[in-house]
Order: C-alpha cells, then sequence, then structure tokens
C-alpha cells in the first residue's frame, strides 16, 4: 500500500512539473517573441539611420561632384594634464591640426542648382567657419581617437544646418596632421 501511494504521489508530482514546465515555457515564449520583435525594430531603427537617404552608398559616383575646401589649420582645445595629486591643469602648448576637407555633393538634390558647381566657392569662407567650430571644440586626444568618425559626422551635420540643406552628404578628410608650438 506504501508502494502504491508513493507511485501515485511521484506520478501526481509528475504532472504537477509538466504542467508548471509548460506554462513557464509559455510565458518565456511569449516574451522571447516580443523581446525579439523589440530588437527587430531597434535593428530596423539603426539600419535606418546607417542607411539614411543621403549617405554615401545611396548615392552613384557619377551622380557626385567633388568641392575642395582646402587645406584648414586649426587650433585644438587645450589639453588638460591630471597631475599624480589629482590636480587638474591645463597645457600652455598650443596644439593644432592641419588637414585636407573636401565635401562631397550630390548633384541630383533639389538644391544642388542653388548650391553646387561654381556657386560652392561663394560659401568657402562660411564653411571653414564651420568646421572650424567644430574642431575647436576638441583636444589632440579626442581628435586622435575619433576624427574620422564622430567628429567628421559632427562636421557634415554642421555644414548640412549652414546650407540647411543635405545637397552636401559626405566629406573627405585626408593629410591628417597634429603640431604644436
Amino acid at each position: 500500500m506504501k508502494k502504491n501511494l508513493l507511485s501515485v504521489l511521484i506520478l501526481v508530482l509528475m504532472i504537477v512539473n509538466i504542467a508548471m514546465s509548460a506554462v513557464m515555457m509559455m510565458s518565456v515564449t511569449s516574451t522571447n517573441q516580443k523581446t525579439a520583435a523589440l530588437m527587430d525594430s531597434i535593428a530596423t531603427a539603426m539600419n535606418l539611420e546607417w542607411n539614411s537617404p543621403g549617405s554615401l552608398t545611396d548615392v552613384p559616383l557619377s551622380d557626385s561632384e567633388t568641392y575642395n575646401v582646402g587645406t584648414m589649420t586649426v587650433h585644438l582645445d587645450y589639453s588638460e594634464i591630471v597631475g599624480e595629486d589629482g590636480t587638474v591643469t591645463t597645457s600652455d602648448k598650443q596644439i593644432y591640426i592641419v588637414f585636407d576637407i573636401a565635401l562631397l555633393l550630390n548633384k541630383t538634390h533639389e538644391d544642388y542648382e542653388s548650391y553646387g558647381g561654381d556657386n560652392m566657392s561663394q560659401y568657402d569662407s562660411m564653411i571653414k567657419d564651420a568646421i572650424e567650430n567644430v574642431v575647436t571644440n576638441y583636444t589632440e586626444e579626442e581628435c586622435r581617437a575619433d576624427f574620422s568618425g564622430a567628429i567628421r559626422d559632427e562636421i557634415l551635420a554642421a555644414i548640412q544646418d549652414l546650407f540647411h540643406s543635405k545637397v552636401v552628404y559626405g566629406i573627405t578628410l585626408n593629410n591628417v596632421k597634429y603640431g604644436g608650438g
């Protein structure tokens, strides 16, 4: 009798275990589906940002025009030096960056007639000022770490804000050099 009662108890516990496992699997599966949907929407949003209209991948080379801004020399923000005792001082050494910059224009953009071709040269000083306003906010270390990443994107955004247009869809930076005196 004890063996039968023990067998029935084990059987009941197994059935309860199976039922609880099924309930848990259903709740985990639905949560997993919601998480997967959220990740898909995040990936879609990021993909839209990476391949936004007017990005480098969307403009064929035949529809591009390059406007050479020229070589720029920009004084960088003073570097902060942290001493062994934790004190922070600014370096009195002026650091500068020298680079060649060119703008990439979309010849099929609606604003190309206004800004493209020979028209771009009349905005040369404003373009250089916008670039300088962005770059001077960074130290040498920050420029060395991310000049062709976030800083480049910030320069492009400043130029697009200047023209209130995305006719300039990219920039190229070459011959980047640092110096100090």
